[in-house]
C-alpha cells in the first residue's frame, strides 16, 4: 500500500480498478483547509491522462508491472508474435504493438510489459539500425548543409533524413524522437 502523501514520479498505483504511473504530483498545504496531493496520472495500458486531488491519507494498491526482454517473431495478419527465451509465445493484438511496429523487424530485441501476467504493451529498444528503401539521390553540394530530405525505411516508416543518405544504406534511429542519428559503417 502507498499512502496519497508518499506519491512520487513513476510510481504505478491500483486507482478505480485501472493501473496508472504518477506523471506529476504537488503537495499543496493551503492557508486554510487540510493539505491535499495535486496528481497527473497516466494509464499504462490506453494512455489516458488524469488529473486528480487526492487526500494525503488515502491509500492506493502498488501495482507491480513486469517487463521481459523478448523478441519480435512474426505477425499473422491479426496478431504480432513475440517469444522470450524459453521459446513461448506471446500474442498481442495491433493496438497493443503500434508505437513500436515502426521500428522493428522479425527477430529484433523489444521489451514486452506485463501486469498480472498478462502482456499490455511493447517497447523497442532506444536506437535500432534499419535499412533505408527509398531516397531521392542527393544533389552534389547539397551535403554540406543541414538540408534534409524524406526516407523511407525497410519497416514503412518515412523520416528526414540529411541528404548524402542514399537508398541502401543502412541508419541509426532514435526510436524515442524518431529522428536520424548517424550512417552504420559496414
Amino acid at each position: 500500500m502507498v499512502l496519497a502523501g508518499d506519491l512520487r514520479k513513476g510510481v504505478t498505483i491500483e486507482y478505480e480498478g485501472k493501473v496508472w504511473t504518477v506523471v506529476d504530483f504537488l503537495h499543496v498545504k493551503p492557508g486554510k483547509g487540510a493539505a491535499f496531493v495535486r496528481t497527473t496520472l497516466k494509464n499504462v495500458v490506453d494512455g489516458k491522462v488524469l488529473q486528480i486531488t487526492f487526500n494525503p491519507t488515502e491509500k492506493f494498491e502498488n501495482a507491480v508491472i513486469e517487463t521481459k526482454k523478448m523478441t519480435y517473431s512474426y505477425n499473422d495478419g491479426e496478431l504480432y508474435y513475440f517469444m522470450d527465451e524459453e521459446y513461448n509465445m506471446e500474442p498481442l493484438n495491433f493496438d497493443q504493438v503500434e508505437d513500436a511496429l515502426k521500428w522493428i523487424k522479425e527477430n529484433d530485441p523489444v521489451t514486452v510489459k506485463f501486469y498480472k501476467g498478462k502482456a499490455f504493451s511493447v517497447d523497442c529498444e532506444n536506437f535500432v539500425e534499419l535499412l533505408v528503401t527509398e531516397a531521392e539521390p542527393g544533389v552534389a553540394g547539397n551535403t554540406a548543409t543541414n538540408a534534409t530530405k524524406r526516407a523511407k525505411l525497410e519497416t514503412g516508416v518515412e523520416i528526414q533524413v540529411p541528404m548524402f543518405v542514399n537508398e541502401g544504406e543502412t541508419i541509426r534511429i532514435d526510436t524515442r524522437t524518431g529522428e536520424y542519428m548517424e550512417r552504420v559503417k559496414k
